[in-house]
């Protein structure tokens, strides 16, 4: 029987949860190289410039290089972004 070995999924995914209301401030580092899914409820991507740009649920986006100062949710309702980013590491057991 062989023991855990580390293997490399080819997509690791994580979820944010924004409540209605809530700001959460951008790190650009944090969302590098991450394709984001806007699950449930709604966002308003809030530039440094005074831009900002609101997203319904379905909504699939990409926040690095908007000079983005937050994101905000102005709904009624949980945000729920859907963060997908590839190669993470994870024990995968082989053999029986």
């Amino acid at each position: 029987m062989a023991g855990p070995t580390r293997a490399r999924r080819p997509f690791g995914r994580r979820r944010v949860e924004i409540a209605p209301g809530d700001s959460r401030p951008h790190d650009e580092d944090e969302w590098r190289g991450v394709l984001v899914v806007l699950e449930a409820g709604e966002i308003e991507l809030r530039c440094h410039a005074g831009g900002r740009r609101r997203f319904a649920a379905g909504s699939v986006l990409w926040f690095t290089g908007l000079n983005l100062r937050t994101v905000h949710n102005p709904g009624a309702e949980p945000a729920v972004l859907v963060a997908i980013s590839r190669g993470r590491r994870a024990t995968e057991v082989t053999g029986s």
